[in-house]
């Protein structure tokens, strides 16, 4: 085959290969990313596959793209109402958590690795963040249960601890490459990147669930392609202007999963497709950027390194930042030992390479250590400790599911109610209505058909609706369909 079918090819094979590997990882109770690193080391240039590749501008550039999906996905995935009791304790994490973090990582960096205190300090932000899909992999995929606040809390600081991250990155290597730039003056700068990212991706957010919702597009397949040009707007907006785009996305995500909008379900399954081509994508091009040969010399110090992060780094930035958060002893040691490293410090380990800095092989071939080991320790262990330290739910904690016969849906009941002819919700889509809580559209009868409705569904007069909501609702919804006077119309 012609050189470019070839490339095609061989892409197509470590997809696929990193899909199976997956299963393969559930299977063994391993987590994935473990298995994609092997095949990508297996195949490069000194492994069976031979694939000779070290472009690290371009795999900073795929990176950067990759990480914007991974982290709108992330965001996407979380649920407001579950991570608001905790959002002061994430919070610190993702700021004051990872400067300590790096801080502290970077002053052993310096005495082992002989290097300056700014690549220190370099080096420590790199591997500073923890990764949500990780964290999350290895919660499921173990049937790891934890108590109270536990669970939201490791999902929104490792969901959002990534911008922080990112910024020191970029923040060091400016002031390596520019020796004029003072560490004041990086101060401005972060502030205005929070800010500017918060605002961008919460007011973006809006402007894509408004086109979303109104757009009416003629085929269901184009809201995706919407929606991917829409996260990457936010991404160059934000970052145009001069604020963290990698917040912004994050902060998009967050608004939009906690938003209605036509096709979520879908969509959000989509991004999560996309943030697992992401990750599969970086880890196979981490393990063809390694070269076996030069991890030799470094092995024993970049593992101490390792152990320097997970016992020392990681525990002192973990209980820095929970002080105040009424955690007990124990909660804050199994969130310091559920710190697992992955995508983003892989991303953010070929930016030194693609500047050319001197100690830059150095401080890839650490971070390759780093995530193996965090990989290999802390996500192989997690059930362990959680026993060992007390914090696992009880077994009842977790109920069965039930299966609900008729009308026993608690206080809940079906009801049917008629869609008047003078109603205002004529012509309006189900989306748009100000429906109470709890209440659920089942079905819609108009004439001999029955419609599932969407939120795009339009309500017209005298369609039966079959509404599940309990005895003190369902007078505000018959008020709402059925026209009656005085009655709340839709989006009041």
């Amino acid at each position: 085959m012609p050189g470019s079918e070839s490339a095609l090819a061989v892409a197509a094979a470590l997809l696929l290969a990193g899909v199976l590997a997956s299963k393969v990882a559930a299977r063994l109770g391993v987590p994935a990313v473990l298995l994609f690193l092997g095949l990508g080391m297996l195949a490069g240039s000194e492994g069976i596959g031979r694939i000779e590749f070290d472009d690290f501008e371009l795999a900073r550039t795929v990176g950067t793209i990759a990480l914007v999906y991974i982290l709108f996905a992330g965001g996407l995935d979380t649920r407001w109402r579950e991570v608001r009791p905790v959002l002061g304790p994430g919070l610190a994490l993702a700021t004051v958590g990872v400067v300590v973090s790096a801080v502290v990582t970077g002053a052993f960096a310096v005495v082992l690795l002989d290097l300056s205190a700014l690549e220190g300090l370099l080096l420590g932000s790199i591997v500073s963040s923890t990764d949500a899909a990780a964290v999350l992999s290895v919660l499921r995929s173990r049937q790891v249960s934890l108590r109270g606040r536990l669970r939201p809390l490791l999902e929104l600081e490792s969901g959002s601890n990534d911008p922080m991250a990112v910024f020191l990155t970029i923040g060091c290597l400016e002031l390596l490459e520019d020796g004029g730039t003072s560490g004041a003056g990086l101060v401005p700068m972060f502030l205005v990147q929070m800010v500017a990212g918060l605002v961008f991706g919460l007011v973006l957010a809006r402007v894509a669930v408004f086109a979303i919702n109104r757009l009416r597009l003629e085929y269901e397949g184009l809201f995706p392609v919407l929606s991917v040009a829409s996260v990457l707007l936010v991404y160059a907006v934000t970052t145009a202007v001069g604020g963290s785009g990698f917040l912004a996305v994050y902060v998009a995500g967050l608004t939009m999963g906690n938003t209605t909008f036509l096709h979520r379900q879908s969509l959000t399954r989509f991004h999560d497709a996309l943030a697992w081509l992401g990750q599969i994508g970086m880890f196979l091009l981490l393990g063809l950027l390694v070269f076996p040969s030069d991890l030799v010399p470094l092995a024993g110090r970049a593992l101490l390194l390792s152990l320097v992060l997970l016992v020392v780094a990681r525990p002192i930035a973990v209980f820095a930042s929970l002080l105040a958060s009424g955690l007990a002893t124990r909660e804050r040691l199994l969130v310091a030992w559920v710190g697992l490293r992955g995508a983003v410090p892989v991303i953010l380990a070929t930016f030194p390479e693609a500047e050319g800095l001197d100690a830059a092989d150095t401080m890839f071939n650490v971070v390759f250590f780093i995530v193996i080991t965090s990989v290999l320790v802390q996500g192989t262990t997690v059930p362990v400790v959680a026993r060992w330290l007390g914090v696992e739910a009880p077994a009842g904690a977790a109920r069965p599911p039930q299966v609900i016969r008729g009308d026993e849906l608690g206080e809940r009941a079906l009801h049917e109610v008629e869609v008047g002819p003078g109603s205002a919700v004529v012509g309006c889509q189900v989306l748009d209505l100000a429906l109470p809580p709890d209440v659920l559209l089942v079905l819609i009868a108009r004439g001999d058909e029955h419609v599932v409705p969407q939120g795009a569904t339009t309500l017209a007069a005298g369609d039966r609706v079959l509404v599940l909501a309990d005895d003190d609702r369902i007078a505000t919804v018959r008020a709402l369909l059925g026209g009656s006077a005085g009655g709340p119309g839709p989006g009041s």
